[in-house]
């Protein structure tokens, strides 16, 4: 019999569009994991949170309409869709609501209620740190209303490394960061002595 972590995982396998939209989830986590080995919290919880979050941004189910998806949160759609998502995948009932309040709080400027709200949280952060987070932010020029250059991906980048950090919450985040700061730090050094002023 297939379990509900098979059936999610294969119906994020098959909505992720663009396709590197796939590679977030597996990875994010697998940095729940390491995140959570002193923490004790529910694992089901933050695996359907982990791979449900950001059904949003797939093609497919964000608005393609440029002034639309300017305004689309992404974060609410999720939220709204994981509960029939969850009975689909026949996920414990009495686990569903803590699976939307994860999603719920995913985001760096939310402010978790859950240890597992916590857990997802430190390791979205992480994603957009380092040089997953540098290929995360390069793909999306020119097909993203938020990057619609790479001066607006550099300064993308830049606001993360001055802020993201500050935001971690989780001692074994902090020093899963440290390396992945100073990568981003020395790839934008790198960046502005390469382009000068003619970055675009």
């Amino acid at each position: 019999m297939i379990g509900f972590r098979e059936r999610i995982t294969q119906y994020i396998k098959d909505q992720a569009r663009p396709a590197e939209k796939y590679g977030h989830q597996p990875r994010l986590y697998a940095l729940t994991l390491e995140i959570g080995r002193s923490e004790t919290y529910d694992d089901d919880i933050v695996f359907a949170a982990a791979w449900l979050h950001d059904i949003g941004v797939f093609v497919g189910h964000r608005p393609e309409d440029p002034e639309k998806l300017a305004k689309w949160d992404n974060t609410a759609y999720a939220m709204e869709q994981a509960p029939r998502l969850l009975g689909e995948f026949d996920f414990p009932v009495a686990k569903r609501a803590a699976v939307v309040e994860a999603i719920r709080t995913h985001q760096p400027n939310s402010a978790p209620t859950t240890i597992e709200g916590e857990i997802l949280r430190d390791a979205d952060i992480l994603e957009q740190l380092g040089a997953i987070g540098i290929l995360r932010t390069v793909c999306k020029v020119g097909r993203d209303t938020r990057f619609p250059d790479f001066t607006s991906a550099a300064l993308a980048l830049r606001k993360g490394l001055n802020q993201l950090p500050a935001q971690i919450r989780l001692p074994a985040t902090k020093a899963l960061a440290e390396s992945r700061i100073q990568s981003l730090k020395m790839f934008l050094a790198q960046l502005e002595s390469e382009s000068g002023a003619a970055l675009y």
